[in-house]
């Protein structure tokens, strides 16, 4: 198994141009186009890339890089669609400053960039990533925006709560923000933790983060019955729901968009419990 490494120039992993096209799939028009434009950037390549070196190598932590923000973003686009679907408007709406377009870009560009504070380390890691990104930020919308600069803050200011606010130290306010904050919590399959387990074998303080994260088989995000959004979490083992409960659910619990949420959890095979 390949430990993660700095590449030179825009080299995707096999993993990488996958979800980039499952995540092309899921969009059209300006997201479209903005999503292609990450795809190909290369300053957001080499954040991504030594996020995972210093998550992994340097800490024995799990994914932090561009494997992860790829699932974050389809998680969070997922749900966006859930939403919009069910009827339910989203801040930029709700507040006539933008469109549901607008409000994917901002999503897309958070998830993109919002663990790229695990650069520095992983203390306070959302607000570093906000001061990191910020630039960032501002160099992408002012290519989409151009001289929209009402929207082009606005925009910034959601882009810059997501990011800030996705480990839930900080409550955030706005749809937009809560959806970043659950997509993340949902990356929590057993692929996201292989590499540390395999690089670390002695035990340690906080092994039950990753034995519990090893113990989830798929995280399935769906139209609910009751709500607009399903999420079952199916596990090999019952240590899994510790990581149901000690990261996805307190997300969810901090999220904005957590009225709108239904969670299931349980070992496959067995019954199901019910958090939402």
């Amino acid at each position: 198994m390949k430990t993660p490494k700095l590449r030179h120039g825009n080299v995707k992993s096999r993993k990488e141009t996958a979800l980039d096209a499952k995540l092309r799939k899921r969009l059209h028009g300006k997201p479209l186009e903005l999503a292609e434009f990450l795809f190909k950037d290369e300053e957001i390549a080499y954040l991504q890339d030594y996020s995972n070196v210093v998550s992994i190598k340097r800490l024995g932590l799990n994914d932090h890089g561009p494997v992860h923000m790829r699932k974050v973003a389809i998680n969070a686009m997922i749900m966006l669609d859930l939403l919009n679907n069910a009827g339910i408007k989203l801040n930029m709406e709700k507040e006539e400053i933008g469109t549901f377009e607008d409000s994917k870009i901002a999503v897309l560009i958070a998830a993109f960039l919002h663990d790229v504070g695990m650069t520095v380390g992983r203390h306070a890691h959302e607000n570093i990533a906000a001061v990191i990104a910020s630039p960032v930020v501002d160099r992408i919308l002012e290519k989409f925006y151009g001289n929209d600069l009402r929207k082009r803050l606005v925009l910034r200011s959601l882009i810059i709560e997501a990011i800030a606010g996705h480990m839930a130290t900080q409550e955030s306010h706005s749809l937009e923000a809560g959806v970043i904050l659950v997509a993340d919590g949902c990356d929590m399959e057993k692929g996201r933790a292989r590499i540390p387990m395999m690089l670390n074998t002695e035990s340690r303080v906080g092994d039950i983060h990753k034995y519990s994260a090893s113990s989830i088989d798929k995280v399935v995000i769906s139209k609910g019955k009751e709500r607009p959004i399903n999420i079952t979490v199916n596990m090999t083992t019952s240590v899994g729901f510790f990581q149901i409960e000690e990261v996805l659910f307190k997300k969810i619990n901090a999220s904005s968009i957590k009225q709108y949420i239904e969670l299931y959890a349980g070992v496959r095979d067995k019954e199901m419990k019910c958090y939402l």
